[in-house]
């Protein structure tokens, strides 16, 4: 019998890449999406074929479906990874920035899936979306991010019950903090609309705190990747998957703690 096949996208570092081993070592081909040349040294010298795929632009994943029908003719795993975190006050970000973040982290998984679903059908395979605690919890400085979060999860469910008929499974994972280069990307990009006519210019202080808040006390890309493999061979994949530091107490907060109170405590942990 033909291996499995698993397309996982956002696998130049971090929690992709650890995905794409993982996968890749269970016995799976896996391509592994990159958006830069200089991207594809993370994949080399493995047996994961590195395929340079610009999320924003979805007019090219029709043409990765046809690629992997063409080779594969298959798809059992499809692994929306790639996301971005744009941070900073809400009023301080251009409407483009606005609108990238909700085009990369939701429409994104949306449009390849369905370029993927034929294939997906054919196999009865299973779509794992990467979402986020941060959809649960909502923090000053951060606020795109985290609804484009929420949105993901949302559409996670519609998509779960959509496809159950179709013989196509959908699994959330909701990661806490995870060792990756996201904190990095995050800084870099606040750092970008930090600056001294903004009304929050006193609170820059926090902005950063909040851009490096995923690398506080991370949990290892790695094990993440194993949780996430474990949970996709299961006869039926549990529906949300939860893994990493705060990935419960983060939910359990947004839940239980008032919010006057909640909205206190994040005031002065961000230094409102």
């Amino acid at each position: 019998m033909r291996p499995p096949v698993a397309l996982i996208t956002g696998c130049s570092s971090g929690i992709g890449r650890e995905l794409a081993l993982a996968f890749s070592r269970s016995g799976y081909r896996v391509w592994g999406t990159v958006r830069r040349e200089t991207d594809q040294q993370a994949l080399r010298d493995t047996n994961i074929r590195s395929v340079i795929l610009d999320v924003q632009n979805h007019q090219a994943f029709d043409a990765l479906a046809e690629q992997i029908a063409s080779l594969e003719g298959r798809v059992d795993v499809l692994i929306n990874n790639a996301g971005i975190g744009i941070m900073g006050p809400l009023l301080d970000l251009p409407a483009e920035r606005l609108q990238q973040q909700f085009i990369v982290n939701c429409a994104a998984p949306i449009s390849l899936t369905r370029s993927l679903l034929p294939l997906l059908r054919q196999s009865q395979g299973l779509v794992i979306n990467i979402g986020s605690v941060s959809g649960y919890l909502t923090t000053p400085f951060a606020g795109a991010y985290c609804a484009s979060k929420a949105a993901l999860h949302a559409l996670s469910d519609a998509l779960r019950l959509e496809l159950a008929p179709l013989g196509v499974r959908v699994m959330q994972v909701q990661p806490g903090a995870i060792a990756s280069q996201f904190g990095a990307s995050s800084s870099q990009a606040a750092e970008q609309l930090i600056r001294e006519d903004s009304p929050w210019w006193p609170f820059r202080e926090g902005i950063r705190a909040r851009a490096n808040a995923s690398q506080d006390q991370p949990t290892p890309a790695t094990q993440l990747a194993q949780a996430v493999l474990k949970a996709s061979q299961q006869a039926t994949p549990p529906a949300v998957l939860r893994i990493g530091n705060g990935s419960w107490a983060l939910p359990w907060i947004a839940r239980w703690v008032p919010r006057a109170l909640r909205d206190l405590l994040l005031r002065r942990h961000f230094g409102l």
